[in-house]
């Protein structure tokens, strides 16, 4: 699951460390590196973990709207934790037959640590709300950069289609797929590295004998096997890779057409001409990864990303360092403060955090905890509405500092284990005998 073997300076490959639930080493040639991998999935369910409410967090600006609600900035209460809180109404859900994709969003994000892909850290509910609580990424989203700049630079691009891909493998190796990449739900942190968000069309469980058949995600983005309204799997994927990659690197999507039976006839028909002024490199990978046969796309057989990361398009990259994040973007967002939301779309800014239907809805949270004296834990014998649509939804994970100490202590038990495996499994060689004194 991790990224595949990346360059040494000795020209080796060097394969990441994974560590999971007892440490346990896989794939392992070279002694760990900070690149390992960490799947942080278990520990949620360790031990019963203090359920959070919204009381445990301070509203501070809206930064996002949608059909079914909204996103608000806030701090968790006695930290220096920012969040992005999204607000769900239950009944647009249901009345907009959402409830799967909800629940395969809270699903997938819980099941996901991934250096690109944006952290779940709680979830939670009310009678007529639900709550998710991701990490704040305030260098905005890469759409609002790209209608400022119009298209980016060919390292620029280079890097977040890596980030991308190594997000996309990990997804995959789950049977995963995300199918709604757009520049809209790539988030840019303060570090200038991207994170993927957004799963609410994802779909679990696809394997080559298992596809997906719902129509559906963004039409500019839509591979040809969905328009065909046939099964598709895993390689609609690196379609959406290709369109992404085309976009910010031209300035427009590859079959874009104000008419959309128009755009749907040319991603089924129009031969694919990228402009000259782009290298080489990055007009194959741009054909190969928009090629309308999915057996033939780049990463549309077994091998997957790692097909897609041997292309000459990425070779100036070092995967181990894509992975750790040592490879530094081109462009980083200045950002002033952790309240910073200078790279919002300042049409959010405007509207208050919480209306009068949020604070309604908290006002009668507060009184049923009050009246039933409840206390709120993980272990699943106090919750509201836990019986309905929504049952299990409530979810603690680790808090950033949490999830850092954890690893580090993983990775110094994972290093003790592995050198003293190295001292054990060490064949003894005999000693050479000095060379003998003349008489």
């Amino acid at each position: 699951m991790g990224p595949s073997p990346s360059k040494t300076t000795g020209g080796a490959p060097a394969t990441p460390l994974i560590i999971s639930k007892t440490t346990g080493l896989q794939d392992q040639e070279d002694p760990p590196r900070a690149n390992a991998m960490f799947d942080l999935s278990f520990l949620n369910s360790l031990q019963p973990r203090e359920k959070v409410t919204f009381e445990d967090f301070e509203p501070i600006r809206t930064i996002g709207k949608g059909s079914f609600g909204k996103v608000i900035l806030v701090r968790k209460k006695n930290t220096d934790n920012y969040y992005a809180l999204k607000i769900l109404r239950k009944s647009d859900i249901i009345e907009g037959d959402q409830v799967q994709h909800i629940l395969t969003e809270k699903n997938v994000l819980q099941q996901i640590n991934h250096p690109f892909i944006i952290n779940l850290r709680f979830a939670f509910q009310t009678e007529k709300k639900l709550f998710l609580v991701m990490d704040f990424a305030n260098g905005g989203d890469v759409f609002y950069h790209l209608k400022q700049e119009k298209r980016f630079s060919e390292d620029r691009c280079r890097l977040y289609a890596a980030e991308i891909t190594l997000a996309f493998g990990a997804l995959h190796e789950k049977n995963i797929i995300y199918r709604d990449l757009k520049p809209e739900n790539v988030l840019l942190g303060s570090d200038g590295h991207i994170y993927l968000t957004d799963f609410g069309l994802s779909k679990q469980n696809i394997t080559n004998e298992s596809q997906a058949t719902t129509f559906c995600g963004t039409p500019e983005y839509l591979a040809p096997e969905m328009l065909v309204s046939g099964g598709h799997g895993k390689a609609v994927d690196w379609w959406a890779l290709g369109t992404f990659l085309y976009e910010i690197l031209v300035g427009i999507p590859p079959f874009y057409s104000n008419n959309r039976n128009e755009m749907f006839r040319q991603i089924l028909e129009k031969q694919l001409t990228p402009p000259k002024d782009i290298s080489p490199d990055a007009r194959d990978i741009l054909l190969r990864l928009l090629e309308r046969d999915p057996n033939k796309r780049l990463g549309g057989g077994d091998r997957d990303a790692a097909e897609v990361k041997e292309h000459p398009f990425f070779a100036s990259l070092d995967w181990g360092d894509v992975y750790a994040k040592r490879t530094k973007p081109s462009y980083i967002p200045k950002i002033r403060s952790p309240e910073d939301l200078s790279h919002i779309d300042p049409e959010f800014l405007s509207e208050p955090p919480l209306d009068e239907d949020d604070l309604a809805e908290i006002s009668r949270a507060r009184e049923f905890r009050s009246e039933t004296r409840a206390v709120h834990t993980t272990d699943g014998k106090v919750d509201e509405d836990e019986s309905g649509q929504f049952a299990g939804f409530s979810f603690t994970g680790l808090e950033p500092e949490e999830e850092k100490e954890t690893k580090a202590t993983l990775l110094s038990s994972a290093i003790s284990d592995s050198m003293q495996q190295e001292l054990v499994t060490q064949p003894k060689v005999a000693p050479v005998p000095p060379p003998s004194q003349p008489e």
